[in-house]
């Protein structure tokens, strides 16, 4: 044998032994993901039958005869309505996309026998407050740039109304001065993998009602802005991962472009590489106001947006503008006042208490007027949960003092992730 027939035969070898190694890592491969999938066909197929399960034996005692001469005919009927979801609940087609309907029609039936029966949350099964736990529960936040038109408001709330329950919203923010609106919304999402979901709907309802009834060419305020819809951001609430509510963050985006025809922007988690909102704001000159130096009027300055939308036109339309919608974890805002006219004193404050100006990390500032002889420090808290309302409002006083300047105390704009997901409770209760 030659050198030559040596080295094919080696390299015959080296082709064999690559090829049964894939051969063996695909099998393996293909059985790890057949057990991983049972694992997870058997957890959430346990879950479901624990939940109905208890649903079923709360269900039983509630109909005995002994119980049922003592409740009203209203309350007969709730329990009756109950019983008959329990029955037609899909147990046998697990594929029965109208499960997750059902699911949360027997949550909010429960919850108002419950407050009915004057049952106190101490004296449930544990599996209450563990049901709640383990549902998918979606957050968005809603920016309007509108806070005057009463009528327009009140027609984006009643759009988005149409979805309760489950969808729900549970805290408004209005601000006249800024001329905005902030929407906080809460509900169930569908299962894991699907985009589809009560939350994404209503959103999509407010956002189409909202740029039917404003027109960003007669909007003004002291807040930027980069559209009607000037931002939409989606977070997690409880077990939920980021990755479901992005998936309902794209989907919506996707409608908005294609739709609503709005040049729409994906940040975050939601965007492929987590470009972040505040790149987005930079260049379409969200920072940059266009009157007496610290305030906006009218839409955007453009016909054609400088960075392709991820999805939509790149034509703008001023009266509509644009939107950018994203996925993260929980952002608290707190606005911190300084009695002042001085701009520039309280923009280099700003600057300062901010990471991107050497300042708090996870803060982001701006300094914005707000009313007559009052300037806010408007600050993002991207991880409330390490740097807070306290720190940032002790950094700002002694900046304060530092400029001479009176420096009120701070608020909070909406609540807490906890207290938000506490607060859709109670609203499905009543």
């Amino acid at each position: 044998m030659d050198t030559e027939d040596i080295f094919d035969c080696i390299l015959r070898l080296e082709e064999t032994h690559i090829q049964q190694g894939f051969d063996e890592g695909y099998e393996a491969g293909l059985a790890s993901g057949r057990e991983d999938a049972r694992h997870l066909g058997l957890k959430l197929g346990f879950e479901t039958g624990e939940l109905l399960g208890f649903y079923k034996g709360c269900s039983s005692l509630w109909n005995s005869p002994a119980l049922l001469a003592h409740l009203s005919p209203q309350l007969h009927k709730h329990l009756h309505d109950f019983q008959a979801l329990l029955d037609k609940f899909p147990l046998l087609d697990p594929e029965d996309e109208s499960k997750d309907e059902i699911k949360d029609s027997l949550r909010v039936k429960f919850n108002i026998i419950c407050a009915s029966l004057g049952v106190p949350k101490k004296q449930l099964s544990w599996s209450e407050e563990e049901m709640w736990r383990r549902e998918m529960l979606g957050c968005c936040k809603v920016y309007i740039s509108e806070a005057r038109n009463k009528t327009a408001l009140e027609a984006i709330e009643i759009a988005a109304k149409h979805y309760f329950p489950p969808a729900a919203i549970v805290n408004k923010f209005e601000d006249a001065a800024y001329g905005r609106v902030g929407y906080t919304l809460v509900s169930a999402l569908a299962d894991a993998g699907s985009s589809s979901s009560p939350l994404k709907s209503a959103v999509f309802a407010m956002v189409k009602t909202a740029l039917d009834a404003i027109n960003l060419e007669s909007h003004c305020g002291s807040h930027p802005r980069l559209g009607v819809v000037d931002h939409i951001c989606f977070h997690p609430l409880y077990e939920t991962s980021i990755d479901q509510v992005s998936s309902v963050a794209t989907s919506l985006a996707r409608d908005i472009g294609s739709i609503l025809r709005v040049p729409t922007y994906l940040y975050g988690a939601a965007h492929e590489e987590h470009c972040t909102l505040d790149s987005i704001r930079r260049k379409l000159g969200y920072f940059k106001a266009n009157r007496e130096g610290h305030e906006w009027a009218g839409g955007l300055e453009l016909e054609v947006v400088p960075v392709k939308p991820d999805a939509g036109p790149q034509e703008v339309s001023k009266a509509k503008g644009v939107v950018a919608v994203g996925a993260c974890g929980w952002v608290s805002n707190y606005n911190v006042p300084v009695m002042s006219t001085d701009l520039k004193a309280v923009t280099r404050m700003a600057r300062k208490a901010s990471e991107r100006g050497g300042g708090l990390a996870w803060v982001q500032t701006m300094a914005l007027v707000h009313g007559e002889g009052v300037i806010e420090v408007a600050c993002n808290l991207l991880n409330p949960s390490i740097v807070g309302g306290d720190e940032v409002q002790g950094l700002i006083e002694r900046l304060g003092r530092e400029e001479g300047l009176i420096v009120g105390k701070g608020y909070y704009t909406d609540y807490t992730a906890d207290q938000i997901a506490q607060r859709y409770k109670e609203l499905l209760i009543v």
